[in-house]
């Protein structure tokens, strides 16, 4: 019996020690296990670097006033300062994600027992317990993967972040990185985006509905389902007053409020879109694509929002321009700053950093180049003036010869006469004198930094052929030089740009200025270039105001340009096609238009004013309009011209051009002893010839002596009594033997 009892006692306890045993084996393994895990997971664990986070965030573009223009990144995200997110919104994200933020360590225990449980009961993994911290971790170092692995890797993560940052530092990074859905990356994009509004604009409605996204962003968006997304928001609005963050009377409130969203997600769309291309290439280019795409920079630029609105208007409308696939370009700029106003690359803008004809394309400046090339270098080395004179007649050099545009030759003609009818033999003639080495130092001068040096050597450089070419805001930076007093002042668009910590990296208020010219020699620029505008080819770009200008057209018409200016305001406008077609019009007529139409616009507010008065060693004198010399004896007074020249460069000299000539009355050649009828007059002599249809060869010395009058001669009609018509006819071979020479001439 007792042999039994021992027997059963025995059994008991063997029972108990193998349910013992299995439960501390159990424990054993599972321990193991868990070992096991954490090591490897802290064998592969990231290195935790606060310094290097990328926070990815777009850069911002601001105007001159500090008003956000647009924003440039690969992500739509705007970050912002912890203490700009009212507080209401702050606690509408904690009592949604993580209501014990503030006295965990990063690792909420009490949430992770309840997932805990939910997770077993489950048989997998169905809730997280996850911690403002650990979302923070789990964006920045880990991946998106369920699995212990990556949760052990995340708990320790997120207990070594809770040791370098402070809470509001975390809940700062968690606000600007999280996804809202709608392409919105952080809170201020997101306030954007549904609200249009900046994040320190947002009450307890707006901050319950974006505390409510981040969980399914594209279930929750308004845009997709609006009765889901206002039901989220107001489990949030619950959650709030469940935690004491919002009382009773404020819940009752905001529950019964509409979501408040925009009928659209707010465009992405940025305004300016040439100016604002050509700024991201300008920032590309020194800072780089990380920098500006994902650095969060804040960039300022001298936009003018008037002006660059009426430029991109008058450019697209078709009824300025002679077709509707022609293109175009415009440049704006302020000459005494450097900054540019405005600038538009195109008729249409259909995607980003697309070809700017502003700032990329080069196109022959055709008669625009003139001043920069021929005459203001002709005033500024060689000492002449707008009175200067300059014989437009038929020339060749080397086997070129050029010739002008409306196929006429003015004889002699003073600088200005040549600058206002843009005369091209007189420009080819001005660039000769100078020599193409000295113009080209000049034009380097005036920021034209295109010029080939192996190509750009020839006279062909003064009608505007060059190898290359100019783009628009080249051909503006230089003519700026004129406007600004002989200053150059390198475009710029770029004011200041800051890193997010508003660090500042670069500062242009305060532009460097290069002496191009005399004051002088752009004064006189400037003064003859009005002539073109009032007298010449520059006449349809007349305004209420002075104007300076000058109008541009190569060959064929293929590129038209006009390049002008008022005291306050550069511009150039260029009209072409990207396929080189001819236009068959010139820079006086459709580019002087539309530059019309935008300075008038763009000056409408603003009073009048005239250039600057004239510089120190300017002066003014009457000289003889044939031969640019002090009046001589014979001058005529419709030879008497009055301008402006520079102090030391009044000729001494006086005229030698005019000669008395006496002539016969009938045939206009220089008199025989036969001739009956003579008359003394007034011509200019010169030591070369030139053909007759030169528009002054009839006020040239005759070169031959009359033919029509010798021995037995009538008086009354100069025939030979004996056969009056042999001298008509000597009359005749006399004019086919002058037709025959100027053919060979020309």
């Amino acid at each position: 019996m007792s042999d039994n009892k021992d027997d059963n006692n025995k059994r008991k306890l063997n029972v108990f020690r193998l349910i013992l045993l299995i439960t501390l084996l159990a424990a054993l393994t599972f321990g193991g296990v868990a070992i096991g895990m954490v090591v490897a997971s802290v064998k592969d664990l990231p290195d935790l670097s606060v310094e290097a986070i990328d926070y990815n965030a777009s850069t911002l573009i601001f105007d001159q006033n500090e008003k956000l223009i647009t924003k440039i990144g690969t992500q739509n995200r705007v970050l912002v300062d912890l203490q700009e997110v009212p507080e209401i919104v702050r606690k509408a994200f904690l009592a949604t994600e993580d209501v014990r933020f503030y006295q965990h360590c990063g690792i909420d225990f009490r949430g992770i027992a309840r997932a805990a449980w939910q997770n077993i009961t489950s048989g997998s993994i169905q809730e997280g317990a996850s911690t403002i911290t650990q979302q923070v971790i789990r964006d920045l170092y880990l991946t998106q993967d369920r699995n212990f692995k990556r949760k052990i890797q995340e708990i320790i993560l997120a207990i070594q972040l809770e040791r370098k940052l402070s809470k509001d530092e975390i809940l700062e990074l968690y606000l600007n990185r999280i996804y809202f859905g709608e392409g919105a990356y952080g809170i201020q994009a997101a306030a954007e985006t549904y609200f249009g509004k900046d994040i320190n604009e947002l009450g307890l409605k707006e901050g319950a509905f974006l505390a409510g996204l981040p969980q399914a962003p594209s279930a929750y968006s308004p845009y997709q389902n609006k009765d889901l997304a206002l039901k989220r928001r107001n489990i949030v609005l619950g959650n709030m007053l469940k935690y004491n963050f919002i009382n009773k009377n404020d819940y009752d409130e905001a529950v019964n409020k509409n979501l408040g969203t925009l009928d659209s997600p707010a465009s992405e769309q940025y305004p300016y879109p040439y100016y604002i291309d050509y700024v991201t290439e300008q920032l590309v280019e020194k800072y780089g694509e990380e920098q500006v795409f994902k650095g969060g920079l804040r960039v300022y630029i001298a936009v003018d929002h008037k002006i660059q609105t009426i430029a991109e208007e008058v450019l697209a409308n078709d009824q300025n321009l002679p077709t509707k696939d022609i293109q175009g370009a415009v440049v704006i700029l302020d000459p005494h700053t450097g900054y540019i106003k405005a600038l538009v690359g195109g008729r249409e803008h259909t995607q980003k950093r697309q070809l700017n004809r502003a700032t990329q394309i080069y196109r022959q400046p055709g008669s625009t180049f003139k001043p920069i090339i021929a005459y203001a270098p002709a005033i500024e080395f060689k000492g002449m003036g707008p009175a200067s004179v300059i014989d437009d007649i038929p020339i060749n050099i080397e086997g070129w010869s050029p010739n002008n545009s409306d196929g006429s030759y003015r004889g002699l003609i003073t600088m200005r006469t040549a600058l206002t009818n843009s005369v091209n033999i007189a420009a080819v003639k001005l660039l000769q004198q100078v020599t193409a080495p000295e113009a080209k130092k000049f034009a380097r001068k005036l920021g034209i930094t295109s010029l080939d040096p192996k190509h750009d050597v020839g006279l062909s450089m003064a009608l505007g052929g060059l190898y290359k070419g100019v783009t628009p805001l080249e051909l503006a930076g230089a003519y700026g030089a004129f406007a600004n007093q002989g200053i150059y002042i390198k475009p710029t668009a770029i004011i200041r740009v800051e890193k997010f910590d508003k660090t500042v990296l670069e500062d242009t208020s305060h532009p460097k200025q290069q002496i191009a010219m005399k004051p002088t020699t752009a004064y006189l620029m400037t003064d003859m270039m009005q002539s073109v505008i009032n007298y010449g080819t520059g006449k349809k770009a007349r305004l209420d105001r002075p104007v300076a200008g000058k109008t541009g057209t190569t060959d064929k018409n293929i590129d038209t340009w006009f390049a002008g200016y008022t005291p306050e305001l550069v511009g150039i406008v260029w009209v072409g096609y990207d396929t080189n077609k001819q236009t068959y019009h010139y820079g006086g007529d459709y580019p002087a238009i539309i530059w019309r139409k935008i300075m008038s616009k763009a000056l409408e507010d603003v009073p009048r004013k005239d250039f600057p008065s004239k510089p120190n060693g300017i002066t003014t004198a009457t000289v003889d309009s044939k031969s640019g010399l002090l009046p001589g004896p014979n001058t005529p007074p419709d030879h008497l011209v009055t301008d402006k020249f520079v102090t030391g460069t009044v000729p001494n000299k006086h005229d030698n051009t005019h000669v008395l000539v006496e002539v016969c009355a009938t045939s206009g050649k220089l008199v025989n002893n036969y001739c009956p009828d003579r008359i003394t007059k007034i011509m200019l002599k010169l030591p070369y010839t030139v053909p007759y249809y030169v528009k002054d060869y009839e006020q040239r010395v005759p070169t031959s002596i009359c033919n029509l009058h010798g021995p037995g001669t009538s008086s009354e009609n100069g025939y030979n009594q004996n056969n009056g018509k042999l001298h008509n006819l000597d009359k005749l071979q006399d004019l086919f033997d002058k037709i025959k020479k100027n053919k060979k001439e020309d």
